[in-house]
């Protein structure tokens, strides 16, 4: 699948050409993207919409039915526009991925990819995790303006605990 898929199920749908008529300074700002390669939650898709003008924040899931969801903005809504023209295959992303791994020489298997699709400072980016067979996650940015991984990082599960020891 590519994220057009996703734009087209979109925009085709009553529930968003409504919210649009409603609220015509809408703009794209974000996408979050699940895979489960484990195939026990499926996979899920959001496209995110902040209307400046009320300070409001939806997220539409494009599951089997287009469901609108407010969304608490915890800060002052820094939001950037992302372009309705932009596009990439989720199995390409997912390839260029498990290259890295293989580079790495990583023997882990992919359990769930997890991606927020955002724009900062003028470039678009996937950030995401990566949960990995051994209780382990990577922590990724790829640059989709020009396709490349800018962040690989694998991270023990036990890394996310600080221990604090008695004494």
């Amino acid at each position: 699948m590519n994220l057009q898929f996703y734009f087209e199920k979109l925009l085709n749908s009553e529930e968003f050409r409504k919210f649009k008529d409603e609220n015509p300074d809408a703009f794209l700002c974000s996408g979050f993207f699940v895979r489960d390669k484990t195939g026990k939650e499926g996979d899920k898709q959001h496209l995110d919409y902040y209307i400046p003008s009320t300070k409001k924040l939806f997220s539409f899931q494009l599951d089997s039915k287009i469901e609108k969801v407010p969304i608490e903005i915890v800060d002052d809504g820094n939001f950037e526009k992302l372009s309705d023209n932009l596009d990439f295959n989720f199995e390409e992303i997912e390839n260029l991925l498990l290259e890295e791994m293989k580079k790495k020489e990583m023997k882990e298997k992919a359990q769930k990819i997890i991606l927020s699709l955002q724009r900062k400072e003028g470039k678009n980016f996937l950030i995401g995790t990566i949960f990995i067979s051994t209780l382990g996650m990577i922590k990724v940015s790829i640059n989709l303006d020009e396709n490349k991984i800018v962040e690989f990082e694998k991270k023990s599960f036990f890394d996310m605990f600080k221990i604090i020891k008695k004494g």
